[in-house]
C-alpha cells in the first residue's frame, strides 16, 4: 500500500498504527499540501457491505464534529475496493503509550486528561454520536499535552441500532459497557462508561476487569463488582474515587448523565481535592453486587441465526421485567398477605425465574461463542486466498490470481531492487481471504531508479559534487594525482561518465595535483662533440646552452670544454645545463711581415704628412702675397719702385724657404 494515491489526493507515506478494524498510514495530501492520517479498514471488514456501508455514514457524520479535543476527519471514500477514512495527522503518543511508558500517572495529570477527553464526548454527544470504543489506544497526546480522540470511524448515530458483525461484539473488551456486551442500545453514557475505565487505569496502572478470553472479560462486566481504585492506589483522593466508580455503574441510569456533568466534577477534583461531591449511586458498599437476575436476562439472546431480532429481544426483556417482583421484600409481602396455597406459588415462579435466567446466562455464552463461529464460517464460504505472487512476474501473477477467480489490477509501479517487471507488493496480503470476483491490488518493479554518471571532468571538487548529487548520486572517494591539467580539477571518474548506474551509488574522482616534477642526473659533456652533447642532455631533459672560446687548435674545434654543473649532478628536468664549445681560430702571421706591413704603414702616414705641409705652405704664401699687396697700395708712389723690389725679394725669399722646406721633406 505505501506508495499508493488514493482518489488521485493522499498518496501513503508510511504505517503508523494498526487497530482490530483498520491500519492507519501517514500520507500526503498533494491538494492542500499538508500531512494527514489514512484509515484503511482491514479485508475482513471491507468485504461485509453492510458494515462498509454504516461505517461510510457514520464517518461522515462525525467529520461533523468541530472540537479541540477531537481528531478532525477530512474526507471518506472508497477505491478499488480500498475503504478509507482521511483525518488530521496527529503528532505524538496515544495515551495506552503514556501508560505504558509511566505505569500508573499522577491523578491530577489524569483528571486533567479525562477532562479533555470528556469534552470531546459532550461534543460528540451533543451531535448525537456515540463513540463506542472509547480507549487509550484511541486517544492521543500531542507534546503540547493536548488530547485528541480518535476513531469515529465505528461511532454510530445514538438513535441507530449499535453496529454488530453476526453477534461479534465490536470494541474492546477490557473498555466495553455491560450494554455493549449485551447487544443492547447504547448512548451517551456507554462512552462515560468506557471513560470511567479509562481513569480507572491510568491511577491504577491497570484495568479493572481482565480474563484469558475477551468473553470472560465481558461477562465481568456485566456481572462483577469493581474494586475501588482507591483501594489500588490510596494516594487519589477520595471524590476521584467516587466519580471512577459512579462512571462504572453498570446500571446506565445510575451513571453521569451527560459529559458535561461529568466534567463539572472533574473541574471540583481540581480546585479541591479533598472537597466530596454527593455520588447517588453508591452507598457505603463500594462493592455491592448488582440484582444477577435483572442483568443476566438483559443479556443479548440468541436466535435462529445465533442473535434474535429487535421484536425478541425487548418481549424477553419485557417478559422478564414482571418477575422482578420476585425480589425479597415483595416475597416477603405476600407471605404476610397471602395464604399457604399463594406462598407456594409464588415460590414456583421464584425457581422458574432463577432457572430461566441460569438458562439465559448459558444460551447466551454458547451465543456469543456461536455467533463468532457464524461470523467466521460466513467469511470463509465462496472465498478465496491471495495466492502468494510476490517475486513473481507480472504476466505469471496475473494468471494465477485469475485462476483463482479474483481480479488482478495494477495500482502502481516504484523503483526496486527486484528485476523490472516483477510483483514486489499486493493488498490484500498473501494468504487473506476474500471474496471471488475482489481485486488483487499489486505494485510493480520498474527496476533500480537509475541515472548516468554526468560530464565532470575538468570541473572543481565543489561543482562536480553538485552534479553527482543532482543525478540522484553520492560523491564517493577523492583522490589526487600528477596531471598536466588544473590543479584540483576532475581527471579522472569512476565508473566513467555516461554510465547508466542505480541512484545511490557512489562516484569516485581523482584531482589533479598538477605536473609531475621530474630529475635527471647530468651526464659528464667535457670532451664529446658539441652535438653529442647536446643530445645527451635532451636525453635526460636537460636543456643545453651553448657558449664559444676561440682555439687554435683545429682538432678541438666544437669539442666541449667545459660545463658549468659538474657530471652526476641531480637536477629538475627542464633545467638548463651551460657548455663551453671550442671555436677554432687560425693562427696569426709572423713578426717580418708584420714590420714591412708596419713600414708601408708609416711611409704612408709621412707622404700624407707632407701633403699637408705642401698644402699649409701654399695657403702661407697666399697670406704673405696678400699682405704685401695691402702694404704696397698703402704706400706713396714715390717708395713705389723700392716696395716692389722688396716685394718680389721676400717673395723670392718665401719661395726659397718653401722649397728648401720641400726638399728636406722629401728626403725625409
Amino acid at each position: 500500500m505505501i506508495g499508493t494515491t488514493l482518489n488521485n489526493r493522499y498518496e501513503l507515506l508510511e504505517k503508523i498504527g494498526e487497530g482490530g478494524t483498520a491500519i492507519v498510514y501517514k500520507a500526503k495530501c498533494h491538494l492542500l499540501n499538508r500531512f494527514v492520517a489514512v484509515k484503511v479498514l482491514k479485508d475482513e471488514l471491507a468485504n461485509d457491505k453492510e458494515f462498509v456501508e454504516k461505517f461510510k455514514r457514520e464517518a461522515s457524520a462525525a467529520a461533523g464534529l468541530s472540537c479541540n479535543n477531537i481528531v478532525n476527519t477530512y474526507d471518506v471514500g472508497t477505491e478499488n475496493n480500498i475503504n478509507y477514512i482521511v483525518l488530521e495527522y496527529i503528532k505524538g503518543k496515544t495515551l495506552k503509550q503514556i501508560i505504558n511508558e509511566d505505569g500508573k500517572l499522577n491523578w491530577k495529570k489524569a483528571v486533567d486528561i479525562s477532562k479533555q477527553i470528556a469534552s470531546a464526548l459532550d461534543c460528540a454527544h451533543k451531535n448525537n454520536i456515540v463513540h463506542r470504543d472509547i480507549k487509550p489506544h484511541n486517544i492521543l497526546v500531542t507534546e503540547d499535552g493536548i488530547v485528541k480522540v480518535a476513531d469515529f470511524g465505528i461511532a454510530k448515530a445514538s438513535d441507530s441500532v449499535t453496529i454488530t458483525n453476526s453477534n461479534k461484539i465490536m470494541g474492546s473488551a477490557h473498555y466495553l459497557s455491560p450494554e455493549q456486551a449485551k447487544g443492547m442500545r447504547v448512548d451517551g453514557r456507554t462512552d462515560i462508561y468506557s471513560l470511567g475505565i479509562v481513569i480507572y487505569e491510568m491511577i491504577t496502572g491497570k484495568v479493572p476487569y481482565d480474563a484469558e478470553s475477551p468473553v470472560s472479560v465481558a461477562l465481568k462486566h456485566i456481572q462483577d463488582p469493581v474494586v475501588p481504585p482507591r483501594d489500588i492506589n490510596p494516594n487519589i483522593p477520595i471524590n476521584l474515587n467516587n466519580l471512577v466508580l459512579k462512571c462504572m455503574e453498570k446500571n446506565p441510569e445510575a451513571r453521569y448523565e451527560n459529559a458535561k456533568k461529568l466534567i463539572d466534577d472533574l473541574n471540583n477534583i481540581s480546585n479541591n481535592s479533598n472537597n466530596n461531591f454527593d455520588n447517588n449511586s453508591l452507598k457505603d458498599d463500594y462493592t455491592r453486587v448488582m440484582d444477577p437476575i435483572n442483568d443476566t436476562v438483559q443479556f443479548s439472546p440468541v436466535g435462529n441465526n445465533g442473535s434474535l431480532n429487535e421484536n425478541e429481544f425487548n418481549n424477553n426483556e419485557k417478559n422478564f421485567d414482571e418477575s422482578e417482583s420476585t425480589d425479597e421484600e415483595d416475597v416477603n409481602e405476600e407471605v404476610n398477605n397471602k395464604k399457604t396455597s399463594s406462598l407456594s406459588k409464588n415460590k414456583k415462579k421464584i425457581i422458574v425465574a432463577t432457572l430461566v435466567a441460569l438458562l439465559a446466562i448459558v444460551v447466551v455464552i454458547g451465543g456469543l461463542k456461536l455467533g463468532q463461529l457464524n461470523a467466521v464460517n460466513r467469511v470463509v464460504a465462496n472465498t478465496k486466498k491471495v495466492p502468494s505472487i510476490l517475486g513473481m512476474k507480472q504476466q505469471d501473477a496475473k494468471k494465477l490470481v485469475e485462476s483463482e477467480g479474483l481480479k488482478f489490477v495494477i495500482a502502481g509501479t516504484e523503483n526496486s531492487d527486484q528485476e523490472k517487471g516483477t510483483v514486489i507488493e499486493c493488498y490484500p496480503n498473501v494468504g487473506n481471504n476474500i471474496n471471488k470476483g475482489d481485486s488483487v491490488r499489486v505494485t510493480i518493479s520498474s527496476g533500480p531508479d537509475e541515472s548516468i554518471v554526468p560530464p565532470i571532468e575538468g570541473l572543481d571538487l565543489e561543482k562536480a559534487k553538485e552534479q553527482i548529487e543532482n543525478s540522484g548520486f553520492v560523491l564517493g572517494d577523492v583522490s589526487k594525482d600528477y596531471s598536466d591539467s588544473t590543479i584540483n580539477t576532475v581527471i579522472n571518474v569512476n565508473p566513467s561518465v555516461g554510465t547508466t548506474l542505480k541512484k545511490g551509488t557512489a562516484i569516485s574522482i581523482v584531482l589533479s595535483r598538477g605536473p609531475r616534477i621530474r630529475q635527471s642526473v647530468v651526464p659528464s659533456l667535457i670532451g664529446r662533440s658539441k652535438d653529442a652533447a647536446i643530445a645527451a642532455l635532451n636525453d635526460k631533459n636537460l636543456v643545453a646552452n651553448v657558449v664559444y672560446e676561440t682555439t687554435d687548435d683545429s682538432n678541438q674545434n666544437n669539442v666541449v670544454s667545459k660545463q658549468d654543473i659538474a657530471a652526476g649532478t641531480t637536477l629538475n628536468q627542464g633545467a638548463k645545463v651551460t657548455i663551453t664549445v671550442y671555436n677554432y681560430s687560425p693562427p696569426a702571421p709572423s713578426n717580418n711581415s708584420s714590420d714591412q706591413n708596419n713600414n708601408a704603414s708609416n711611409t704612408s702616414n709621412d707622404n700624407n704628412t707632407s701633403d699637408n705641409n705642401k698644402t699649409s705652405d701654399k695657403n702661407d704664401t697666399n697670406n704673405a702675397t696678400s699682405k704685401n699687396d695691402a702694404n704696397n697700395s698703402s704706400n706713396s708712389s714715390k717708395n713705389q719702385g723700392n716696395d716692389n723690389n722688396n716685394s718680389n725679394s721676400n717673395n723670392n725669399s718665401v719661395n726659397n724657404n718653401t722649397t728648401g722646406n720641400n726638399g728636406n721633406d722629401n728626403k725625409k
